[in-house]
């Protein structure tokens, strides 16, 4: 039996690269910290974007990175980049780390299933904290679609996640009325799912392939296996540890349909969000 609660936070580009051009190590090392910080309470395993955009640091290849083939190309270059910024600034740390490669057709395969929960499950047991990403060499699907927000919620899933936190560029998921407001309003907590994609649109940011409505797609998986889904930004240090103790805005997508929609201007504490 777990004695700590298992997290899978989820990590997307726009979240690593600091919406710049190139993987951020500082943001890396505050994600580091967090876990440090918070792993004696709580088990960790990441989902984490960016290969492609490690690689666009080192290398500029035909095409300029828009066909598939060159994306995945790119994946292959950068996510050796991208394991090594978090293992040496994990180690720094004192944590331990490991790289998980999976796709799709994994989670369509029952022994494959089976496999990645005990190899998993095993890494945490002693002490490593899973780092996973698609294998985007023999698969497109989060390159095209979603920045690996399915995926996360996928292994969250099978791993039997206690919650999923996305962690993107914004205060949580915003009412659509307020998106152009200079204080947009964050819908702080939300049960009723077809609501919400009503409330927002489908922009992406310019480092992913994720929006907002891949978030909420994200959220739909989980809540089946009834897992509650947080998006939080991540771009502000500390987002983790201050999500986990409701000092920032931030949405929550309930497992249980009781809730009510809560809505705060962004940058504001609420006092609302005390549980």
């Amino acid at each position: 039996m777990r004695t700590r609660k298992r997290i899978l936070l989820k990590i997307g580009s726009n979240t690593l690269t600091r919406e710049t051009d190139q993987i951020s190590r500082g943001k890396i090392e505050d994600i580091g910290r967090q876990v440090a910080l918070l792993k004696d309470d709580y088990e960790f395993i990441i989902v984490s974007s960016g290969a492609i955009a490690a690689a666009k640091q080192f290398v500029k290849l035909e095409h300029n990175g828009e066909e598939i083939t060159v994306k995945q190309a790119l994946a292959a270059i950068g996510q050796p980049h991208l394991m090594r910024l978090f293992q040496e600034s994990f180690r720094e740390l004192g944590l331990s780390s490991a790289q998980c490669l999976l796709s799709y057709s994994d989670f369509e395969n029952a022994k494959s299933k089976a496999n990645i929960k005990s190899t998993i499950d095993v890494l945490i047991h002693n002490n490593f904290i899973p780092i996973i990403n698609e294998n985007d060499t023999v698969a497109a699907d989060e390159i095209q679609f979603g920045d690996n927000d399915k995926l996360a919620a996928l292994t969250a899933s099978l791993l039997l996640a206690d919650l999923l936190i996305i962690a993107t560029n914004t205060d949580g998921i915003y009412t659509k009325a307020s998106m152009n407001d200079e204080l947009p309003e964050t819908i702080i907590s939300i049960s009723d799912i077809n609501a919400l994609a009503r409330e927002v649109g489908d922009k992406k940011s310019s480092h992913g392939t994720g929006g907002m409505q891949s978030k909420i797609e994200a959220a739909t998986i989980a809540r089946k296996a009834g897992i509650p889904t947080w998006v939080v930004n991540g771009l502000k240090d500390g987002f983790l540890a201050d999500a986990l103790e409701n000092l920032s805005p931030h949405t929550r997508i309930e497992e249980k349909s009781a809730s009510k929609v809560r809505k705060t201007k962004e940058g504001q504490k609420d006092k609302r969000m005390k549980n």
